[in-house]
């Protein structure tokens, strides 16, 4: 398992979708190798991981307004 960097704990969720969209696009690339491929899917699929969690964490934070006007977290 792929250990994070501090570098990976201060990528935005902005920079991640920006390296989500690189990967696609090396896969979708006619001269990729086999191997390249998977290493390709698996850094796609940590960057996956690191959006989920960090949006996880923003919707724990949001606040709703319940049905007598006062605000629970969601």
């Amino acid at each position: 398992m792929k250990k994070t960097t501090q570098q990976d704990e201060e990528l935005s969720l902005e920079q991640a979708f920006e390296q989500i969209e690189e990967v696609i696009s090396h896969l979708e690339s006619e001269e990729i190798t086999l191997e390249q491929s998977f290493q390709e899917y698996n850094k796609g699929m940590q960057l996956l991981k690191r959006c989920n969690e960090t949006i996880d964490k923003v919707e724990k934070k949001v606040l709703f307004i319940n049905e007598n006007g006062g605000l629970n977290e969601f």
